[in-house]
Formats: structure tokens, sequence, C-alpha cells
């Protein structure tokens, strides 16, 4: 069928504890075709206690939500830990190596870059963006978090907006979910 391109997806997290990742819905073919309007590429996962979000390959981000899950369940939900796991395993089987995507994660405490190379990667301000319209998003979302009063949900919801206002992989069917 071809390459499937695109989403955007932020993550913001507050001094006051609010934590809030987002993500768009389109789902595109190629360069040209747009596919889906409304995928859910945001989850919450063990417990309703962390938030994942993934660009990339939708079926993918499934099969890494759920072997994500299972690691939280294996380390007692620590979130690095379990992230370091799932990148490991991710790097090393030869199935889960194919497969086509980021994520992001966050639970009250911590957020986290995982990617299929292996890195687990703790950004160093209280947000993150990634996906077609991620340097878009994550523009908009370091100047709001700077600048502005805005809750993590209102900047996340913002700098998808933005996104979608420039990038042509990203649309404004928006989910989200906060801690």
């Amino acid at each position: 069928m071809g390459q499937f391109h695109g989403t955007t997806i932020v993550a913001v997290k507050r001094e006051n504890g609010e934590v809030c990742i987002g993500g768009d819905g389109q789902v595109t073919m190629g360069e040209a075709a747009i596919m889906k309007h409304t995928a859910k590429k945001v989850r919450k996962i063990y417990k309703n206690s962390v938030i994942t979000g993934f660009a990339g390959s939708v079926a993918d981000a499934f099969t890494l939500t759920e072997k994500f899950e299972k690691k939280l369940e294996e380390h007692g939900g620590n979130l690095k830990r379990a992230a370091v796991a799932l990148a490991q395993s991710w790097r090393s089987d030869k199935v889960m190596r194919n497969l086509n995507a980021l994520m992001l994660a966050a639970d009250k405490e911590t957020l986290l870059l995982i990617s299929g190379n292996g890195e687990v990667i703790e950004p160093d301000e209280n947000f993150v963006a990634i996906g077609s319209g991620g340097n878009y998003a994550h523009a908009a979302a370091h100047a709001l978090y700077k600048h502005t009063d805005m809750s993590a949900e209102e900047i996340v919801r913002e700098a998808l907006n933005i996104a979608a206002s420039i990038c042509v992989y990203t649309n404004n069917n928006i989910t989200i979910e906060k801690l």
C-alpha cells in the first residue's frame, strides 16, 4: 500500500503537576492522499497513570503501546525503567526493529521520548513535540510555555492548532489526554 506519514504529538508538563499530551488525527498515505482524519494516537495506559502519544505508523503504534504497557506492569509502573526496557527490546527484537514510530510517554513526574534505535530521552524542558509538524508545534509550545500562564492542556491544543495551520500532514482533529 505505500508509506503512511504524518502526525504531530505534543507533550507539556507544568510546574503545578499538570501533564498533557495531545495529537492530531490525520493519517496520510504517500505525499498526496489523506486516508483518515480521526485516528487516535494519544492514550492513557497503566491504570490511567501514564499517557502515550505516537508519531508514525498507526498499526505499529498500537503494537508498541501494548508492549509498553506490559513493560510498565513488569516494572511496577516505573516509567523510566519501562521505557528503557521497551527501547532495548525495540532495538534488538527482529520484528519490533521494523516498527516505524516515535513515542512520547509521560507520568506526573517525567516526560520521555522513546525511539526504535534504543534512545530514551528526557527533554531539558517541560515540553516536547514529535512528528511531521513537530518542529512547528515545538516552537509554538516553547513560546507559550515561556511567555504565558496557559495550562499544559491549553498550550498543547494551541501548539497543535498552529502546527495544523502550517503542516499538510497535521489536522485540527485533536485528541488530548491529561493527568
